[in-house]
């Protein structure tokens, strides 16, 4: 029987105010699931007051989030399911399973889906019985477990990462049990093998550098290695009641360095020039998994696939958004898809010079950005606000967008300047705004271009519309297609009231958060979590089937998953699609097919 003891853990998937303060344990035969739940609420708790110190260790291969806030958020995840999980029962193969489930449901960016496998590995080894075994030998073959199953989940390894220090890590477990002294007693064995395994891991990440040039040039070490071996400290501390580490406050920060410039490649791009991070569940038979895994080898880098039994959580670097997702319709199902540009500057987008405009024509000059201007029959003018959106739209075939929208729409003499500089003879105007549409409605009279308006009246919309999207179809032939995409969305946004006013669901306040959708103002709240899923219960039916989240600047990770979970428990049938458009002024834009 396992010692036990009491843990004073935070709820749900927030940080807990303070780390576990554990007295020194007694460790019997065997670790159980108190133990080992334990120390994975203290990783989640050193990962949390570590993250910026991770995150600006974060130069390779791309800013891909940030590692030490994917790998936190990775955590919490994990934790929010063991919140269902009696620790006080026992009941080790509940705690491993549920450890096993959220980290592959939770998992966040190539760090947290890599972080994943490591903890299902050691979960899926520590949950059996092995009665021929030592304490020591079942946690030196969990971690060699781990590592297989973390080397098994990247199609592409790299040394020098993540991958080297759990390699390591085995290695050392194993070496020091099999050299160990048969006299030491299994509670000593543990920790003294515990220990091996975490010196060595420090000096892996020490040698990161010189296996990988890009963090050499940045003098730093591997990020995810630094917050792996965390863990070890929060397993020290559970079974020795050693202190947790505090973070270091002389750290460097370099999250913002650049990255080096990539040596020739036959043309070839290299990770670092892939755009966009592509992340969804994949629902897929096992054995079709290795075609979806080919297909995204072909498109992509820094390819993650993880899971099993059926439900796979998926990670792709690449410039083919509609691809990464075409190959897993073609297999199976994907859902829950997670999109996110990766680069922070623009430096491929086209500046916009309008050769018929006068040199000093400031506002064409910078609210005009234009994607690709190849001669096509039709091209297609968006109008938005915000990075992630302007991404979006670019990734769903626009030509260029017009800055724009809420409490700045444009001219219409900025609309002419967009459909006048690019090459197609017939344009497609979405103004994405109601306010918008009467403006784009009176460009075709003043340009011999043939200009269509399709009236999408929301982002949302306008994502809709180009799915439908031809550009070797004329205007009026597209115009068809997009107005009856846009006809099958219900859209709504979620924003900050800025005057008093009565509604037919209450009174509002400035400073309130007011969800707007078909019906005007459908809710009011303090917040912005209730405010949008209030919105959500008043448009979502038994009929629909997707929900698309954009993201605004006003909108964090927490408020997000916090809006997913509430969908999930209200509406599991439905699919959750979230997008970061970093619009002002609106935290979320939603569409409902």
């Amino acid at each position: 029987m396992c010692t036990t003891f009491q843990v004073d853990s935070g709820r749900g998937s927030d940080p807990p105010a303070e780390r576990h303060t554990l007295a020194p344990v007694t460790v019997a035969q065997r670790i159980g699931a108190s133990e080992i739940r334990a120390t994975v609420e203290a990783f989640r708790d050193l990962l949390v007051t570590h993250r910026d110190m991770i995150n600006a260790l974060n130069v390779y291969p791309v800013p891909d989030g940030d590692t030490g806030t994917n790998m936190s958020l990775t955590l919490q995840s994990v934790c929010a399911e063991l919140e269902g999980t009696d620790a006080g029962s026992g009941d080790i193969e509940a705690v491993c399973k549920a450890i096993s489930h959220g980290s592959l449901m939770g998992a966040r960016g190539n760090s947290g889906v890599i972080m994943s496998q490591i903890l299902r590995g050691l979960a899926d080894t520590l949950k059996d019985d092995q009665a021929d075994e030592s304490e020591s030998e079942h946690w030196a073959r969990a971690f060699s477990v781990a590592a297989e199953a973390a080397y098994g989940a990247v199609q592409r390894p790299v040394e020098g990462t993540i991958l080297t220090v759990i390699r390591e890590i085995g290695e050392a477990a194993t070496a020091h049990v099999q050299s160990s002294e048969s006299a030491e007693s299994d509670a000593d064995a543990l920790v003294a093998t515990i220990e091996a395994a975490r010196v060595q891991g420090h000096d892996a990440l020490a040698r990161t550098p010189e296996m990988l040039p890009v963090l050499k040039d940045a003098g730093v070490v591997d990020a995810g290695g630094r917050g792996l071996l965390l863990f070890l400290d929060a397993l020290l501390h559970v079974i020795d009641g050693r202190d947790l580490p505090e973070p270091p406050e002389d750290y460097v920060r370099v999250s913002t360095a650049s990255a080096p410039t990539p040596s020739a490649n036959d043309g070839e791009k290299s990770i670092a020039d892939l755009r966009y991070e592509v992340m969804f569940f994949l629902d897929c038979p096992d054995d079709r998994i290795d075609e979806f895994r080919d297909a995204w080898a072909a498109i992509g880098d820094s390819i993650v696939v993880v899971g099993g039994d059926g439900i796979w959580n998926c990670h792709i670097h690449t410039d083919e958004i509609g691809e990464s997702i075409e190959a897993g319709i073609a297999v199976g199902r994907p859902h829950k898809i997670r999109v996110t540009d990766l680069l922070e500057e623009l430096e491929h987008i086209e500046s916009f010079t309008d050769p018929t405009a006068a040199s000093d024509d400031d506002e064409a000059q910078g609210n005009i950005v234009v994607h690709n201007n190849e001669k096509t029959r039709c091209g297609v003018i968006t109008v938005g606000v915000g990075e992630g959106v302007r991404a979006i739209f670019e990734s769903l075939g626009s030509t260029a967008m017009v800055l724009g929208g809420q409490t700045m729409n444009p001219p219409t003499e900025l609309l002419l300047h967009a459909v006048n500089y690019v090459a197609a003879d017939e344009v497609l105007l979405l103004p994405n705004n109601k306010n918008i549409i009467a403006v784009a409605e009176q460009v075709d009279a003043h340009t011999d271009k043939t200009v269509r308006v399709v009236p999408t009246r929301s982002v949302t919309e306008g994502f809709a519309a180009l799915l439908e999207f031809d550009p070797q179809a004329s205007a009026d032939d597209n115009v068809d297609g997009m107005v009856e995409a846009i006809g099958n969305v219900v859209t709504g946004e979620v924003t900050v009231a800025v005057r008093d006013v009565n509604t037919d669901v209450g009174p509002v306040a400035i400073g309130d958060y007011i969800g707007i959708g078909p019906a005007g103002i459908q809710s009011v709240a303090p917040d912005v979590v209730t405010a949008m899923t209030n919105l959500l219960a008043a448009m979502l039916d038994e009929d629909h089937e997707i929900v698309t989240l954009i993201c605004g600047e006003g909108a964090s990770e927490a408020e997000t998953s916090l809006i997913e979970a509430w969908v999930d428990e209200h509406h599991p049938d439905v699919d959750v699609e979230i997008h970061q458009g970093d619009q002002p002024l609106y935290p979320y834009y939603v569409g409902i097919e």
